[in-house]
C-alpha cells in the first residue's frame, strides 16, 4: 500500500506560495529549472520615463498623454 500523502503545515504553505510568485519554471535541454520571474514595471514609472512614440508601439494607448 502506498503511503498516506502528509500535509504542510501553514508556515510550508505560505513558503511555497512565497517560492510560486518569486520564481517561474521554464524548461532547459527536456528538465526543468527554476528561475526568477522578470521585474514587472509599474504603469507610474512608464507614465515619467516612456515617450509617446513607445507608448503607441507597444499598445498603451490608454497612457498617452493629450494633446
Amino acid at each position: 500500500m502506498p503511503k498516506p500523502k502528509r500535509k504542510l503545515t501553514p508556515e510550508q504553505r505560505r513558503a511555497k506560495k512565497r517560492r510560486r510568485a518569486e520564481t517561474m519554471i521554464i524548461f532547459i535541454n527536456g528538465k526543468q529549472k527554476q528561475v526568477k520571474r522578470p521585474q514587472t514595471i509599474d504603469e507610474e514609472s512608464i507614465l515619467h520615463n516612456a515617450d509617446p512614440v513607445w507608448l503607441h508601439q507597444n499598445e498603451l494607448w490608454h497612457l498617452m498623454p493629450d494633446f
